[in-house]
């Protein structure tokens, strides 16, 4: 049940990585019920199998069979729910009055602009609720040292990717005055501050924080990870000397 571009949108959600699989199919889903209760008033009686894996996504109507007159003269005939008999014996010769017939619904058929919208829709969803993954995500790191690799040197802050491949910012005034890095280089940093701008999340990192030196006392000196000693303050020129205010037990 391919369509426009369909199998293009598909693939670029099998490359999101903070969404899992059942959140995604979830969506999917979502956004196609919502397109069939625009064309049809409900999507009762419609079965929506996703295949991310495959790229496509099948959409099966049920309807039931009725006799031809009351096709053709009822008030209370609902194409979308139901089948004149004629019509149902055009699909299965074998069908009878009252039982119910499953048929594939093509894409296509909602019209090209109506499948662009659901395209445009699904992008839209799938991006915003990554944006909001990632906020959350490093918000609950503030303070907390990250990994990842130079990917852009510009005058004033740095980008650097994440093992996943988001956008972390390092700006030059957080950085320390001996530093020089690369492109293509890890860094260690400690994540700042966490803002969203214009619906995008901005991960800002600091080299020159005390914090900074403190995570890494907790990461590179054992009695400070076991507890035995405290670190009660730290001040720091950084990139030129500093002190470390500690508690032994």
């Amino acid at each position: 049940m391919n369509s426009i571009n369909l199998i293009e949108s598909f693939s670029e959600f099998k490359e999101v990585k903070n969404i899992d699989r059942a959140t995604l199919m979830t969506i999917i889903e979502d956004v196609f019920r919502n397109m069939l209760i625009k064309k049809y008033g409900t999507d009762e009686n419609f079965d929506i199998i996703v295949n991310p894996d495959r790229g496509d996504i099948e959409i099966w109507q049920n309807r039931e069979i009725v006799d031809d007159e009351f096709a053709e003269d009822s008030f209370d005939y609902d194409a979308g729910k139901h089948i004149s008999l004629a019509e149902a014996r055009k699909i299965e010769s074998d069908v009878e009055l009252g039982e119910e017939i499953t048929t594939p619904v093509k894409l296509l058929d909602f019209g090209r602009r109506a499948v662009l919208a659901v395209r445009q829709n699904l992008v839209s969803r799938i991006l915003d609720l990554e944006k909001d993954i990632i906020y959350k995500k490093y918000t609950e790191k503030i303070g907390e040292i990250v990994t990842g690799e130079v990917y852009q040197i510009w005058k004033k802050e740095l980008l650097i990717l994440d093992e996943d491949g988001n956008e972390l910012i390092l700006p030059k005034s957080e950085q320390i005055p001996s530093d020089f890095f690369k492109k293509g280089e890890t860094i260690r940093a400690v994540v700042q501050k966490v803002e969203m701008k214009n619906n995008t999340p901005v991960i800002v990192l600091s080299r020159t924080s005390p914090v900074f030196l403190e995570r890494l006392f907790d990461l590179e000196v054992p009695e400070v990870f076991d507890g035995l000693i405290t670190i009660k303050k730290i001040v720091r020129e950084p990139g030129e000397r500093a002190k470390v205010a500690v508690e032994s037990y």
